[in-house]
């Protein structure tokens, strides 16, 4: 190859409200939400394959991964309606140091979860525990402690 992968630089989530979206992780997660930043016009259009795309983005950081945030002011989009199970589906992982600590004060915040932990015991991660949760526009995120 005449090029060289040196990481991810940030993952994106389309979401229905920006802002709204920015409130509930920054009071979930204690995260830092970034400047929010506008785009449209034909080259976004045709570089996103949206016709008459016009949108507000913004990132926040979590250790050296990003999450990037796209608030489609034009066209709306449809809300979320996937499971796990369909293809194209993703969720974004939080790594946190006890998921038991996590599950119970996020759940005091208000988060929801599919289900309680669980903890592997067949594998390479065997002994890690994770636990299923979805955002106010249903976007699957996991939290997951990894075997110590």
């Amino acid at each position: 190859m005449t090029f060289t992968v040196t990481g991810v630089h940030h993952i994106g989530l389309t979401v229905r409200d920006i802002r709204a979206s920015f409130d509930w992780y920054t009071r979930t997660f204690d995260l830092t939400p970034g400047p929010i930043n506008e785009g449209s016009g034909e080259a976004l259009s045709a570089a996103l394959q949206v016709d008459g795309a016009s949108l507000a983005f913004s990132m926040i950081a979590i250790g050296s991964t990003r999450i990037e945030f796209l608030e489609y002011k034009n066209p709306r989009g449809r809300d979320f309606d996937r499971t796990n199970g369909d293809v194209g589906s993703s969720h974004v992982c939080i790594e946190v140091d006890d998921v038991a600590a996590a599950y119970s004060e996020l759940q005091a915040k208000g988060a929801v979860f599919n289900a309680p932990p669980i903890t592997l015991t067949d594998g390479d991660v065997a002994g890690s525990t994770w636990a299923y949760l979805r955002d106010p526009d249903g976007i699957q995120l996991e939290i997951w402690q990894s075997a110590s």
